[in-house]
């Protein structure tokens, strides 16, 4: 089973940049799709961005489209999201999903494994 933690949260000034990563353990992660969600106070969690299992497909939810970057590196088990031209609107804390189907992930319709979180702060 996979294990999810992630790091690199923290507070940054509007419009600045960071960039967050999940770390999963178990030699199955590359057949995963991964995602990002956050959740803001007194809102759902949503999804941000999601990537297949490969890397080679990405999504982007609107509100971070031209902004956001997701990527993933198999062989070190690690996927990022970095964030840049960061909005207060962006401040939330930060999940990272897995799941054998894409369109789970990105639908938010209960990903298998969840990580802890991780909070960013981004203020104006």
């Amino acid at each position: 089973q996979v294990q999810l933690v992630e790091s690199g949260g923290g507070l940054v000034q509007a419009g600045g940049s960071l960039r967050v990563s999940c770390v999963a353990s178990g030699r199955t992660f590359s057949s995963y799709a991964m995602g990002w969600f956050r959740q803001a106070p007194g809102k759902e969690r949503e999804c941000v961005a999601a990537i297949n299992w490969s890397g080679g497909w990405t999504y982007y939810a609107d509100s971070v489209k031209g902004r956001f970057t997701i990527s993933r590196d198999n062989a070190k088990n690690t996927v990022y999201l970095q964030m840049n031209s960061l909005k207060p609107e962006d401040t939330a804390v930060y999940y990272c999903a897995a799941d054998p189907s894409i369109v789970v992930v990105i639908n938010n319709r209960n990903p298998q494994i969840w990580g802890q979180g991780t909070l960013v702060t981004v203020s104006s």
